[in-house]
C-alpha cells in the first residue's frame, strides 16, 4: 500500500461495491444509430425535398437528430457523475 495514500484503498473497495446504474435517457443513443443503421427505412428515392432524393436528404436529416439526442443525454445524465 502506498504510505501517500492511506485511504485510496477503502475508496476502491467502496467504488466496486456500488451499483452501476444506467440512467434511461442512455437509450436516447439508440436512436440516430438505428435510423441509420437498417437502409430500408430511407432506400428510396420519393418524397424529395428541394429535388434531393429521399435517400440523401433522410441521412442528412440524421445529422442534427443524432446531435440533438447526445445534447439531451449529456445535459440530463452529467450531474449522475
Amino acid at each position: 500500500m502506498n504510505p501517500e495514500t492511506p485511504g485510496r484503498e477503502q475508496e476502491v473497495r467502496a467504488a466496486a461495491r456500488r451499483r452501476v446504474r444506467t440512467p434511461l435517457w442512455n437509450l436516447l443513443l439508440v436512436v440516430p444509430l438505428i435510423a441509420t443503421l437498417i437502409p430500408t427505412i430511407y432506400n428510396r428515392a420519393t418524397p424529395r425535398l428541394f429535388d434531393v432524393p429521399f435517400f440523401y436528404w433522410y441521412q442528412m436529416a440524421a445529422i442534427p437528430l443524432g446531435v440533438l439526442c447526445v445534447v439531451l443525454v449529456y445535459r440530463n445524465t452529467r450531474g449522475e457523475r
